[in-house]
């Protein structure tokens, strides 16, 4: 039995454009994934940290990248880092 089998793992999505095409980017992870669409690059980033989690589990390295990554296990489930703020800055560059 795989240490993750029937676990959901929650995580947050920046979606943005980089000229006609989406990207989705999973800070947690530092996973991304695009798109010609929204909704094909939300279904792909999905697939994309699917795919990651499992070859980690497969690894053997699931639970340290979580871990590192700010994830807790909390009653048979794997909690998220929580966000405290998403915010815009800027900086002059000399």
């Amino acid at each position: 039995r795989r240490l993750m089998d029937g676990k959901e793992v929650g995580f947050t999505v920046r979606l943005f454009r980089e000229g006609e095409t989406y990207v989705a980017h999973v800070p947690e992870l530092d996973v991304s994934s695009c798109g010609d669409t929204e909704a094909e690059t939300r279904r792909n980033i999905k697939d994309a940290v699917a795919g990651f989690l499992n070859t980690a589990e497969e690894q053997g390295t699931l639970v340290q990248i979580l871990e590192e990554a700010g994830y807790r296990l909390e009653g048979g489930r794997w909690r998220e880092p929580e966000i405290v703020s998403t915010e815009r800055m800027q900086v002059r560059v000399a």
